[in-house]
């Protein structure tokens, strides 16, 4: 998936509300992720040089947190549990399903930019799995036809 140029300018007032409030760098990562979908390289040098906070830094801060993404996803972030209820209800066959599906592993994106894929550790919803978060859509008691149907789905409505 080749990378968009990155409009700096986006961030203006989002480093104009933040750049000088101390502590507040989780914050402006966040923000800037909303905007981009993803933290890139320009962001981040440019959100170092405005607070003053080494690049590294600010790689540390954001590669310790999960929430955090260094390049872009597709348009349905698919986002498989794999906590224990999921892991026991068959999570592995899923994960399997959409990676025949798709032809793409855990963090890796469609070439069309279309799909991205994250294994999570868990989505909190036992009751329902196996489960999948698709952006903010939950699906659940999934099966392997139940997860071809849903991926069809969404590749249908996105032409």
């Amino acid at each position: 998936m080749e990378r968009k140029t990155v409009d700096l300018s986006l961030l203006d007032g989002v480093l104009a509300e933040y750049a000088s409030v101390k502590g507040s760098l989780i914050t402006i990562l966040q923000h800037t992720q909303d905007i981009y979908g993803y933290l890139p390289k320009e962001a981040i040098e440019l959100i170092s040089e405005k607070t003053n906070i080494a690049t590294s830094e600010i790689m540390g801060v954001g590669t310790f947190y999960t929430q955090f993404r260094f390049e872009p996803v597709g348009k349905y972030l698919i986002m498989l549990c794999q906590g224990t209820a999921c892991h026991v209800n068959s999570s592995e066959l899923i994960l399997q399903t959409i990676k025949d599906e798709l032809g793409i592993d855990d963090g890796q994106t469609t070439e069309d930019g279309l799909f991205s894929l994250k294994c999570v550790a868990c989505l909190g919803c036992c009751s329902l799995s196996p489960v999948m978060m698709i952006n903010e859509d939950t699906y659940g008691s999934l099966t392997p036809d139940k997860t071809k149907k849903i991926l069809k789905e969404l590749r249908e409505a996105a032409l």
